[in-house]
């Protein structure tokens, strides 16, 4: 169960980091690696996944009850999230394919809870 937990929590941090660097690359024309405001992000997003009590339940950030990112932090990852979502389809499928499905399931857990 912990080596369950650990994957979902490291594939949580590339998905972020890599929704991350997109945004950096077309929003400040990032070329190699990331702006430093961007970069700031990254590794705020990064301890906050390393340290999250709920990664066993919780699917995503975004559907977790206790948000843990501070006010300003949260609104840029929101900005990222925005931007990036869409077009992680075409960047990396399979992974947001993968994103949808598990927010589907969260969505209707959370509407029809046992």
């Amino acid at each position: 169960m912990a080596k369950n937990i650990e994957s979902k929590r490291e594939r949580e941090k590339e998905l972020v980091s890599q929704m991350i660097a997109y945004y950096c690359r077309k929003k400040h024309s990032g070329k190699k690696g990331l702006c430093p405001e961007c970069a700031q992000l990254n590794a705020y997003a990064q301890k906050r996944s390393d340290i999250c009590p709920f990664m066993e339940t919780k699917t995503f950030c975004s559907n977790c009850r206790v948000h843990c990112y501070r006010p300003d932090m949260r609104e840029k990852i929101r900005q990222v999230m925005r931007f990036s979502g869409p077009r992680m389809l075409f960047h990396h499928p399979i992974t947001a394919i993968r994103h949808v499905i598990e927010t589907n399931k969260e969505k209707k857990r959370l509407e029809n809870p046992k």
